[in-house]
């Protein structure tokens, strides 16, 4: 299982952007972001994701976390 990064929602949006989702909406803590059909949800506070978090988001954009690493 490779290595996961301690990463912070600013920094996971700003990667996601670079992999051509962009924001559809702000709910509460959430955010939601688009590309295609594909929808993610994250959460949006001033703490590290967890891991279990960060894999979900990562199988929900069908990316891998190369691919996550190479965004950053």
């Amino acid at each position: 299982m490779p290595e996961f990064l301690a990463l912070r929602p600013q920094q996971l949006i700003r990667a996601l952007k670079k992999a051509g989702f962009s924001i559809e909406r702000t709910k509460g803590s959430h955010i939601q972001m688009k590309r295609g059909n594909l929808l993610v949800t994250i959460p949006y506070h001033n703490r590290d994701l967890s891991r279990s978090t960060l894999q979900s988001i990562l199988r929900q954009s069908r990316l891998s976390i190369e691919e996550l690493k190479t965004l950053l």
